[in-house]
């Protein structure tokens, strides 16, 4: 995951050539026949000529993947099916300020519960637990549980496997009273009665059987009795999970992943790969400061996992860990593919450890994750694994080192210390490494240098940008070394859930498949999100407690993943020309979590003209303030004071505007970050600005926000210092811009890709022999097309699937506007005339002949 939601990592931009092969050209598009399948009043027309003679690069089974993160409660209170949340009383004011260790418990009864960290504990990993001092009267004293979102939720007639480890010093033992409430007190379940004895832990364990349905169920632990109790790891799970596995997922949640068929599961992350302490857990102390992820941490029993604050804010429990990532990707067919950290950190950390003995305990930690996944049951590892449930291999083929990290230079000199231990042991093994967190700029550049003159099997690109650059950048993989590392596109996705961010993907997915040759796996992220603790939107799987849905996007990656096909069939289609009109629009200042201060503002026109000119002798009032903060007149500069807002944004002059040079002094006074510059401002969503010191101050870039979704055009390491002033200078002629700082050329741009609405890839299916024409239109318009087929014989009628919606559509629980529609079209032939309505996504299946 990129280290800013709002200064995502985003690219430059190339122009798009259509087709596999040199020999492949563009079709010019002349006016067709009215379609056979529509009358299309409101329609524009296109032509796709297919080549089936020529070969096209062949498709991996892998293709299409997920990647799963635990961010947005995806792990605890998401996938994994525990329905009690701090289970086991770890979490902690230090790693959450709204924490304590009663986080989602409350207190009941006459005696009392309290949460201690003593000699007494059940084990070294599981340092806190709850002590319950009875005071022999009928009530008794325990605790209850809320669980996630609006409380527990069952239903009728389905079983609760409940679970405590417990000690008493009650020579008679300890009752227990477990039982099942709503909020308002009706009872969902009979109470199970249990007891405790002996003063050394145990586990105890029972079933509830839910009499009634609720989103809102508490559950209680109550102890009976005189003397003390000791309770930990409480737990209920659902009996009703994924394939039924005990410990197990989610099974709403794991269902709809498998319905995606993925050929491969990316786990454990992201940001919690590389990020926090690289050190293990500390068996003495018990620190649980942020940790990265790492994989011994969360295998074994689960009463002896360790918790971790998690880098998205909460703690993890390990419930869900390697062992059951391994598991989950063997039950939906998918290939494993683990990413192990590198010990350069990540997400805006951006560190590099230089302790060689750690370093080389990880190195062995992953020599050591290969043998649990793969190796015999006569090995140290393998064993563990057996013991674990699982004698049989996981067939791991692929692992990935580092994640994101922004030292490219750093990372791959660890990195390549890993390659080499690995290849040494497990020649098989594809190592992946990775270009950092944008899709261009001086560390992509950088690492993708290392990555080849390494010769590196895979590298691992990340990028999250605005629907118009997916649809302008169809061609990015068009122009990549054939014969260089290939790439794992390991997460991307447009800023949003609506139809229109999944047209935009959906057009960019067909470029993914044209170049499969060299674009070997990609997967859309975030996976899942619980809509009441998101950090990080947009996300494929929405749910809560009792429901989950599908995105639009969603529905785009699993139409795409149930119908990739073994080979592309070489096709080309009309394209629409380059942007001619000179980019336009009035001028703006901004700050990001920053206070700074602007001064001398000038713009001025082509020939000289003075289009604006403000110097803040006197009032703001040529200031428009459309953003957050706080701006005032200080001293003769424009100040913005609130070192906390988020773009600040205040614009001045004409949204005609064209053709100028913006001239403006900036301090940056305080704060995380450095300014902005603003220019082509139409309105709110829509302009261009020079973000100088983002990403926390540590580069800077051009970003163009295209309906409030933003993409970087250039961008370049540095940052700003502070209480410096700097002079910039902002050159707008037609579509070229050009920027200088402190009177040197910083860089240049120029913009005039079209956003093609129109998109297509071909590609067959060995094992029907059905050709699959892939259309997006991603218009208003619908799309006349004339369809040549290329001599190739087909049948006559061909199965059609269809997402078509509202751009701006979005799935919810109560409602899902964005779905496929199956249908089916009787009127092919080598050349025939389809109408692809607007704004949708056609899949048409046409058999041999």
């Amino acid at each position: 995951m990129p280290r800013s939601r709002t200064h995502t990592p985003n690219g430059t931009r190339t122009r798009w050539r259509l087709g596999l092969t040199a020999t492949a050209l563009l079709t010019a598009t002349a006016v067709v026949p009215a379609p056979v399948n529509a009358a299309a009043d409101d329609a524009t027309d296109y032509s796709i000529t297919v080549d089936p003679k020529s070969t096209g690069a062949k498709i991996d089974d892998t293709m299409y993947g997920v990647f799963f993160e635990d961010i947005n409660r995806a792990a605890d209170g998401g996938l994994y099916a525990e329905l009690v949340q701090n289970r086991s009383f770890e979490y902690s004011t230090a790693d959450n300020g709204s924490y304590t260790p009663l986080t989602s418990w409350a207190t009941q009864g006459s005696g009392t519960a309290k949460v201690v960290n003593d000699g007494g504990r059940l084990n070294e990993r599981n340092r806190n637990y709850l002590r319950v001092d009875l005071d022999g009267t009928d009530a008794g004293t325990g605790v209850v549980n809320s669980g996630y979102n609006t409380g527990i939720r069952v239903e009728k007639g389905k079983k609760y496997d409940f679970s405590v480890w417990a000690r008493t010093d009650s020579a008679d033992g300890t009752p227990l009273t477990v039982s099942l409430a709503s909020s308002d007190g009706t009872t969902l379940a009979p109470s199970l009665e249990l007891t405790a004895r002996g003063d050394k832990w145990a586990k105890y364990t029972g079933t509830l059987t839910a009499v009634t349905d609720s989103t809102a169920g508490r559950l209680a632990v109550t102890a009976h009795g005189s003397g003390t109790a000791r309770l930990d790891m409480i737990s209920l799970f659902p009996r009703d999970t994924y394939k039924g596995r005990p410990n197990g997922l989610r099974k709403d949640l794991a269902e709809k992943i498998a319905a995606l068929h993925p050929g491969f599961l990316r786990f454990p992350g992201g940001c919690l790969v590389n990020t926090g302490s690289m050190e293990g857990y500390d068996e003495a102390s018990g620190w649980q400061r942020k940790r990265s992820y790492q994989w011994k941490d969360t295998i074994g029993p689960v009463e002896q996992r360790a918790t971790n604050a998690n880098f998205w804010g909460y703690n993890q429990s390990y419930g869900l860990g390697y062992y059951e990532y391994f598991q989950f990707a063997e039950d939906i067919g998918a290939m494993p593919l683990p990413v192990v950290p590198a010990l350069v950190t990540g997400c805006g950390q951006n560190k590099a450890t230089d302790d060689d003995a750690l370093l080389k305990r990880h190195i062995q930690d992953t020599l050591d994750l290969i043998e649990f996944a793969n190796g015999p049951v006569t090995s140290e590892w393998g064993k563990k694994r057996a013991e674990m449930g699982h004698p049989r291999p996981f067939h791991l083929t692929h692992i990935g080192v580092g994640n994101e990290e922004n030292l490219p230079n750093e990372f791959f000199a660890r990195f390549k210390q890993f390659r080499a231990a690995i290849e040494a042991k497990y020649p098989d093994i594809t190592v992946v490494s990775n270009s950092g967190p944008d899709d261009s700029g001086s560390t992509f550049d950088t690492a993708w240098k290392l990555n080849r003159e390494a010769n590196v099997d895979m590298v691992d690109e990340h990028y999250y940008n605005s629907p118009q650059w997916f649809l302008q950048n169809n061609d990015r993989y068009d122009s990549y070394d054939r014969n260089g590392p290939k790439v794992f596109l390991g997460e991307y996705a447009s800023w949003g859930n609506a139809f229109k961010n999944a047209l935009a993907e959906a057009a960019y997915m067909t470029g993914l498949e044209r170049n499969a040759d060299v674009v070997k796996l990609a997967s859309y992220a975030p996976l899942l999100a619980n809509e009441d603790y998101v950090q990080w939107s947009p996300d494929m799987i929405w749910f809560n407690n009792h429901a989950s849905w599908g995105s639009a996007n969603y529905e785009v990656q699993k139409l795409f993943m149930n119908n990739v096909g073994d080979r592309v069939v070489p096709s080309t289609a009309t394209t629409t020309p380059s942007v001619t009109a000179p980019i336009s629009g009035a001028v703006g200042l901004s700050t990001w979590a920053t206070t700074a201060a602007y001064d001398d503002v000038k713009v001025t026109g082509e020939d000289g003209t003075t289009l604006l000119s403000d110097d803040f002798s006197g009032d703001a009032s040529k200031w428009t303030h459309t953003g957050g903060g706080s701006w005032s007149i200080q001293d003769g500069q424009y100040v913005q004071t609130d070192v906390a807002a988020e773009n600040t944004m205040v614009s001045a002059g004409d949204t005609s505007w064209h053709d100028y040079d913006l001239q403006v002094k900036a301090t940056k006074k305080s704060g995380k970050e450095g300014f902005l510059v603003a220019f082509g401002v139409k309105d709110t969503g829509n302009y261009y600005w020079w973000n100088l010191g983002g990403w926390n101050n540590t580069q800077s870039a051009v970003e163009q926000a295209v309906d409030g979704g933003k993409s970087t055009l250039i961008s370049k390491a540095g940052s700003i210092e502070t209480g410096r002033t700097y002079d910039i200078h902002v050159k707008v002629r037609g579509r070229q811009v050009t920027l200088y700082l402190d009177g040197q050329e910083w860089g240049s741009f120029t913009d005039d890709k079209p956003a093609e609405p129109f998109r297509q890839v071909v590609t067959r299916d060995a094992k029907t022999g059905d050709l699959i024409v892939k259309v997006v239109n991603a218009q208003a318009a619908d799309a006349r097309t004339s369809i040549d087929l290329g001599g190739a014989k087909v049948a006559s009628k061909a199965a059609v699937t269809t997402l078509k919606a509202a751009p701006d559509a979005v799935n919810s629980e109560t409602a899902t506007p964005v779905a496929p529609v199956t249908s089916t079209f009787d009127g092919v032939a080598d050349t025939f005339t389809y109408t692809f309505p607007g704004n949708s996504v056609t899949f048409l299946r046409i058999k041999s002949g």
